[in-house]
């Protein structure tokens, strides 16, 4: 697909805004309206799912939506989102049980899987690398304000009005973004008849879904359900790369996300959701449990997070052209260790001003070598590529947010029953002490003391895998972007090569 002269850039952006800030503020409103949506419809043994089902669909069609914007057009694709997020939107409002608000929050994921990588190459097709930085800050920037303001709207609408504008605030939005979009997007016409891989398509989010159900069930500890879950996804995977290998036009190009620089970018993508989810699930918790602030206080420290991200974006975005993306890369990575570094010197009597400032510094760093690895990645495929390498760094971020979740809450779970010392802590023990009712608890400052070993323990993993995401991308080869772009053959060679 070629820019359009026609196409009216700063009005694109402005319909890419909206619908990612309906797609970010999502993730942020729905968890301070579920308490009200829950002891309505009842099924609190399915609250998890709520939030493991937008999160499933959505990975899932990333990279199918991806590559279907190379075979179809950004636009076609991008209003298709639009209306299939606005459909699962105006269903959730109207839930009658959890079952129901499960499936249709299903369908919003499935609107969100192909909203992401549609606008992320829409933007890619409309700038050069040189002035999309920028631009990639101000969408930074729609994540970092969307999750601030999230849980405020959230609080005033379940204060003020029904629970059901959480879900129906989309459709003003959404069709503005969608007016935007069939105004102001102009696309060279398509006229080749592609090939779809239907069955590529029903395989991975196959896999997909049994690999996160299988992540879910064993946060959950039912063992069970894990490993069939598992082995679920081992079935569904063979068969997947079988189909790749013999389909015309596979749904995954293999021989695409084997490419030096993409692989490791992505690799690193995957290492940085973990450790995104594992700060902004476990800061807090440290904050408000160990150090007894107020939640305000552990919303504020983590809210330094969302600081840094959008001001590392911009930054990189501004420098990568005069000292090389690979610099930006792999000098902005360094940043996230040294941030993690700071959560190891917490300690129960310290300042939640430490949390903060590692906080920030860890979102410096993810912001600039999340732009860096994402405008590299989309300068090195052709452009009929481009939707679906977009749509394999987002897959990866998303992937490695629901590896996060697993793993980090592996690691606290063993902390807790592994204790030095004194025994282990029961999960009412810690409700209490993280609903400020530890005052009732005769030994409140024993499990105070135990959470923060666990969350400790945490916070190690979380600064070891952080070293390992600047030593991921210490593999990209060296690109130059600009005018006079210089791509080594390392970029266009698979790694076993």
């Amino acid at each position: 697909m070629s820019r359009s002269p026609q196409s009216s850039r700063p009005l694109v952006i402005a319909a890419v805004m909206a619908s990612m800030a309906m797609v970010a503020i999502e993730a942020t409103i729905v968890s301070t309206a579920m308490p009200q949506i829950v002891a309505q419809l009842g099924d609190l043994h399915l609250y998890s799912w709520v939030f493991s089902s937008f999160l499933l669909t959505q990975t899932a069609m990333t990279v199918v939506f991806g590559k279907l914007t190379d075979l179809y057009g950004r636009k076609p694709v991008m209003l298709a989102g639009i209306a299939i997020f606005l459909l699962g939107s105006v269903l959730a409002g109207f839930a009658w049980s959890m079952p129901a608000m499960i499936a249709f929050r299903l369908i919003q994921g499935i609107g969100a899987g192909a909203i992401q990588p549609a606008t992320l190459t829409i933007v890619a097709d409309l700038y050069p690398a040189r002035e999309r930085g920028k631009v990639q800050g101000y969408l930074a920037s729609v994540w970092a304000i969307s999750a601030v303001v999230g849980p405020m709207v959230g609080g005033f609408i379940i204060h003020n009005l029904s629970w059901a504008w959480i879900f129906w605030m989309n459709v003003p939005i959404g069709l503005a973004s969608a007016a935007g979009f069939i105004a102001f997007l102009r696309e060279s016409e398509r006229h080749a008849r592609p090939s779809i891989d239907f069955a590529g398509a029903a395989l991975f989010m196959a896999a997909i879904a049994a690999l996160m159900m299988a992540l879910t069930y064993a946060g959950d500890e039912d063992i069970v359900k894990a490993l069939l879950a598992g082995g679920a996804f081992m079935v569904c995977l063979v068969l997947f790369v079988f189909q790749e290998r013999r389909a015309a036009e596979p749904m995954i190009s293999f021989a695409l996300w084997s490419r030096r620089p993409i692989a490791a970018c992505n690799a690193a993508t995957v290492l940085s959701g973990m450790i995104l989810m594992g700060a902004t699930t476990f800061l807090p918790m440290y904050v408000q449990g160990v150090l007894h602030r107020s939640p305000v206080v552990a919303g504020l420290a983590l809210t330094m997070m969302m600081v840094g991200w959008p001001a590392g974006a911009t930054l990189a975005a501004k420098t990568f052209h005069r000292l090389g993306l690979r610099r930006i890369l792999i000098g902005g990575s360094a940043f996230v260790p040294i941030g993690a570094v700071l959560l190891l010197f917490l300690q129960p009597g310290g300042s939640p001003l430490v949390a903060a400032f590692g906080s920030l510094i860890m979102g410096f760093g993810m912001g600039t070598s999340s732009v860096s690895s994402l405008v590299l990645i989309q300068e090195i495929v052709k452009m009929d590529e481009r939707g679906s390498a977009t749509a394999s760094n987002l897959f990866s971020r998303n992937l490695g947010s629901t590896l996060g979740a697993t793993l980090f809450g592996a690691v606290l779970n063993f902390g807790l029953s592994h204790s030095k010392g004194v025994a282990a802590v029961t999960s009412d023990q810690l409700k209490a002490l993280l609903q400020n009712q530890a005052a009732s608890l005769a030994n409140s400052d024993m499990v105070r003391m135990v959470l923060h070993q666990s969350l400790h323990l945490t916070f190690i993993s979380i600064f070891a895998i952080a070293i390992f995401v600047v030593v991921l991308l210490g593999f990209v080869p060296p690109i130059n972007i600009g005018p006079a772009k210089t791509v080594p053959l390392e970029a266009f060679s698979p790694l076993e090569d």
